[in-house]
């Protein structure tokens, strides 16, 4: 039923109700409370990465690359806030975390779909995630389509060669669900970018606002490996998984390499 305006408050607008209810703590123990607003903050912020960077996928392979920047731009920004939410995690002491940890279970951040789906859509593919959520759900139809889609350094490429820039044809047509190989072709197709910026002026301002996106990733995964660390050590995670140890695995990650490497030749 469509809430008339005369009858619309900040309450019913926000829907607080259903979301300042959504908070569940199971141990009684103080810190448990934290823990779950944290984690459901940043599914917020993984909502609406997502939701820009579906604009901005959509507007790159218009070739309508100033109009994307707004919504790469606003993403880098939200990372920033997602990484200064450790510091607020960090006030949890590793004596606050072992009085709540064992009410989490198998559960773990590991599992998150949004965060695997923006890896997806960056570029970071690695279909093995999928197993992590229910068969048909949802959340794996989500992970899917972004797996078997092309990322945004896909068609970031594609709109490269579209310029006229000579991005090699295996990188345009390719297998989407693949993780993405790096090319010195590409690399030295985008360096042309960055010695010539006023000619490839759109080009370049798209590089750079992936960059600053690939740059927030690593923050925010470089905060998570400190925080964890100084919570449970070299503990295993919840869930099996492998804390700390597999957090530093992830850190020299990029999306967009060869954005990064291509700084050597210039």
């Amino acid at each position: 039923m469509t809430q008339s305006p005369d009858d619309m408050t900040y309450g019913r607008y926000l829907a607080l109700h259903p979301l300042l209810s959504a908070q569940h703590p199971i141990s009684g123990r103080h810190d448990e409370m934290l823990f779950i607003i944290i984690h459901q903050t940043k599914e917020l912020w993984l909502k609406q990465i997502i939701f820009e960077m579906e604009q901005a996928l959509a507007l790159v392979r218009e070739d309508a690359l100033v109009p994307a920047y707004k919504g790469l731009a606003r993403i880098s920004r939200i990372q920033a806030v997602m990484t200064l939410s450790w510091d607020v995690l960090a006030t949890m002491t590793p004596a606050d975390y072992t009085r709540f940890r064992n009410v989490l279970g198998t559960s773990s951040g590991f599992q998150s779909a949004q965060f695997r789906q923006v890896e997806f859509m960056l570029g970071l593919k690695d279909a093995s995630h999928l197993k992590h959520q229910d068969e048909d759900s949802p959340e794996q139809h989500a992970m899917r389509a972004a797996l078997e889609s092309p990322s945004l350094w896909d068609e970031a490429n594609k709109a490269a060669a579209r310029a006229g820039l000579p991005i090699p044809d295996d990188v345009l047509e390719r297998d989407w669900t693949a993780p993405y190989a790096p090319s010195a072709a590409v690399e030295d197709a985008w360096a042309t970018v960055y010695r010539d910026t006023e000619r490839w002026w759109e080009l370049y301002q798209l590089a750079e606002k992936l960059v600053d996106m690939d740059d927030a990733m690593a923050s925010w995964r470089h905060k998570h490996v400190v925080t964890v660390e100084r919570v449970i050590g070299g503990k295993r995670g919840t869930g099996g998984t492998a804390g700390v140890p597999y957090l530093q695995s992830t850190l020299s990650k990029r999306a967009f390499p060869e954005l990064w490497s291509l700084r050597t030749q210039l």
